[in-house]
Formats: C-alpha cells, structure tokens, sequence
C-alpha cells in the first residue's frame, strides 16, 4: 500500500521546501521527497554559501584598504580551506534549520530519487535500492536547475569548474578565465578577483550583467577593468582543453580574431539545463517548452494534479522566485480542496527584482529604460549618484548610481536600477512600491530617513521630475 497524503513535493529547494511549509500551515497531510540535501542546490551549493565566500572577499578587500580609514593591518593574508570551511559551515546550519522545520511543520521527508509513475502516484527509490510507493491527490514538482556544460568541454572539477566546484575549490587559481557574466559569473569573478588572482570574463552578448539596465552594465565593466579584471564582451570560447598545467582557450573577440590563451583554472556559468530528465514526466504528457515546464499563472501543468515551480519553469530564475511560487500553489491547491479562507494571488514577473552580489553590487526591478521605450512607454527617468550622498561618502562607497524609469503619463514606476553598496538590501523599497502600484507622487511625498543611503532612492524619484537637491 502506497502511503497517502493531500500533497507531496518532489525537490527541497527554496521552491519546494517552502512550498511544503505552507500546505502544512494551510492543514494539508504533506511530504516532501529529496535526493541529496533539504535546502536544495540554492541553500546549500548556491544562494547562501556563496554570499559567505563574498563576505569574505568583502572584508578581505577592506583590510587591504586599511589605512584610508585610519586603520592599519599588517600581514593580510587568507587561508582558502578556512574561507570554504566557514561557507560550508554557513550551508551546513541552514541545512539543519530546514530540517527543523520539516519536524516542526509535521512534515514526511522521503530521502531518495523520486519519480512520477502515474498521475497521483510518486515512487522514492532510497540509497539502499528499495522503492517506497507514495500517493497524493496533488504534486508539486520542484526539482530545481544543474549547470550546464559547455558542449566541448565538460566540467571536472579539476581545471574546469562548474559554480559547485568554485565552490569548494582544490587550489586557488592564479589565473581563472570565467565564461559568461550572469549572476553567477560575475560573483565568482568578483571573489576571486578580491582574494588575487587574474581574472578574464568572457561574455558572448556586448555587455557584462546583459538582462540590466544599459548604464548599470557600462558601470560595472567599468568597475571591474578598474579593479584589475579583463573583460572581453561580444567573444566567445571556441574551444578549451584542459592538461596538467592549466588550461587552453581559445577565445574569438569581438573583431573576428581567435587566439590561444593560458588559464590555470576555468568557471563555466553560461546557464543553467531544467532537471526534468528520469522522474516520469513523460509518461504523464506534461508540456515542456525547451526542457521547461509550461505551467499557468497559478503554477498548474497542463495535467490537473500536476504542478511546478521555481527554475525548472520559465525564468526568471531565482530562489525567492521559487519561494513565492511554492506559496501560490500551495494555496491554488487548498484552495481545489475547498479551503475558501485562502486567495492566492498570480505571479507578475515584473515585480521580481534580481540581486547580483559581486563588488560593487547590482539590483534591479521591473523594466529596463530601453525595455520600457520598446513596451510604448513615453519614460521619465531619474537617476542619482553615490557620490551625492553623505552616508555613502561616510562609509567609503561612493562607487555607484541609482536610476528610476517612469511612465511620463501616468507616473507608474516602471523599473528601479542600482549599482553600489547594499543595494541588495535597498532593491526591496522599490519593489513594495511596484507590488502596491505607488505612481511617482507617493515616492516623493515618503520621508527617507538620514542619513542613509536610501535617501538615493528618494533624490533619484526627485531627479525624475526635475526637482533633485544634493547634485
């Protein structure tokens, strides 16, 4: 007999666990089904631990700029295994803090490779063979994303790194070619550039950071030439092979010209492949577009039963994206099973901000200036640099901008974009302020608190309009 439950959750990831929570929360007999580690890929090889190796780069970077506060630091210096215990340690809590939760939430973790054998039925194949049969009338599916691979040259961990293996790296590279300038790229260029090594950025479109805002891309290559980084848009890697000394790459630039150049070590971060393959999709029809699930506004499959969420549906691919989707559709199934007290609401991928960590920081929401111009909006734009604000001089970040598109007619706030500190942690005002559609006049009217670097967010409204003070 198969073990029973209103819903069952194939993936621990920050889609999936806190999709698990909330139907628990919403009185649903739940389980959850993971093949490595509770947290996912995100929790604990991505999202969280790498910003623990970027905490210390950060600190690592102002010991070294020491004496410009005052300060003096002798015999700077890092141990690498030291900076990948402290992030795996980072990663090992938080892993044992979901863990808690499932317990708390009453949650039945199944540990083991699942896959769908017929609609409603779910089979867990544990580490010691054996099969454990599952039903529920409802599946979240949320079996996350894996690097891919370069087609001619596969990671392995020795000289060519996925973001896994960068993670937990074997040596420290001295000279590291990074191929692609997403997120991911960029974060690992940014650390590993701070702990010293050379580091070249390959990138096939003609700017760094590509899905922001043109001026935020200009700035950050900008920034990274400046900090010692080589960086190289509109260039591909044709080939790269890998031998005891390092690493070959043939990299083709923008000119047409190809050339061979020597690494020590390579990160591969040109994307990311759905893990869709051997858990029985195919055998219930589900529509996939590309490998990825298509699914409606409430994270339904086209097969009823059958939901989906996070980074093995349509981008963009985030964690807190995942999150909020597991909440949707723990609640577009409570409410099937006739709960009338839950409202769940469709996702706007407009209101998503993404949060790109390297030095200086990059955060944006909503549309881009030229993105907006192309969608018919006439845009008003602001924009106000770091260098206006006192908090940011008092901290020694004067590095940066925050810029704000309007629509001209009707004041709607159609995209925020930040470079500089924190603005990680400031993206969050303006994506409140899109979520409950604040039009420009409630940006203005708000009191910003001083002195703080928020109040670049209010100049920036202000700049919109003509009405700037500190510039």
């Amino acid at each position: 007999m198969a073990d029973t439950y209103d819903v069952i959750v194939l993936g621990s990831g920050p889609g999936g666990y806190v999709a698990a929570i909330r139907c628990a929360q919403l009185g649903l007999k739940t389980a959850i089904v993971e093949r490595e580690l509770l947290g996912g890929i995100c929790l604990n090889w991505g999202c969280i631990p790498t910003k623990a190796l970027l905490r210390t780069a950060e600190i690592f970077h102002n010991i070294q700029h020491a004496d410009a506060y005052g300060l003096e630091a002798v015999k700077m210096g890092f141990d690498l295994q030291k900076v990948v215990q402290r992030s795996r340690g980072v990663a090992k809590q938080l892993n044992q803090g979901v863990t808690h939760l499932m317990k708390k939430n009453k949650i039945a973790v199944h540990m083991g490779e699942g896959a769908l054998t017929a609609k409603g039925k779910l089979s867990v194949k544990g580490a010691d063979g054996k099969a454990t049969e599952l039903a529920a009338k409802h599946i979240i599916v949320a079996t996350g994303a894996r690097a891919r691979d370069l087609p001619f040259a596969k990671a392995d961990g020795k000289r060519i790194w996925t973001y896994r293996h960068a993670m937990t790296p074997p040596e420290m590279p001295t000279e590291l070619l990074v191929i692609g300038s997403g997120a991911i790229g960029i974060e690992f260029a940014s650390f590993y550039n701070d702990l010293g090594a050379k580091v070249t950025v390959v990138e096939m479109i003609d700017r760094v950071v590509p899905v922001e805002d043109a001026e935020v891309s200009d700035f950050l290559e900008k920034s990274l030439k400046k900090q010692g980084m080589t960086i190289l848009t509109g260039a591909g890697v044709d080939s790269l092979k890998a031998d005891d000394k390092g690493i070959a790459a043939t990299i083709k630039t923008k000119d047409g010209k190809s050339a061979e150049h020597r690494f020590s070590h390579a990160i591969v971060a040109v994307g990311i492949v759905p893990n869709t393959e051997n858990i029985g999709l195919d055998k219930l029809g589900i529509t996939m577009d590309r490998g990825f699930l298509k699914t409606d506004p409430m994270c339904r499959t086209n097969v009823p039963g059958i939901w989906a969420i996070g980074d093995i549906t349509a981008p963009p691919w985030l964690a807190h994206k995942a999150s909020h989707e597991g909440v949707i559709a723990a609640e577009a199934i409570a409410q099937e099973l006739g709960n009338k007290d839950v409202h769940p609401h469709a996702m706007d991928p407009k209101n998503i901000p993404g949060c790109t960590y390297c030095r200086p920081q990059v955060a944006s929401v909503g549309l881009t200036e030229a993105k907006a111009k192309e969608a018919g909006h006439e845009v008003k734009v602001g924009k106000f640099p770091f260098i206006g604000n006192g908090k940011a001089i008092a901290l020694g970040e004067a590095e940066g901008f925050v810029k704000t598109v309007f629509d001209a007619k009707t004041g709607e706030l159609l995209g925020a974009h930040m470079i500089g500190a924190e603005v990680t942690e400031l993206i969050q005002g303006y994506t409140i302020g899109k979520t409950a559609e604040l039009v420009e006049t409630d940006f203005i009217q708000t009191v910003f608190a001083h002195p703080t670097l928020s109040e670049m967010m209010h100049e920036s409204v202000l700049a919109a309009e003509g009405r700037v003070i500190h510039i």
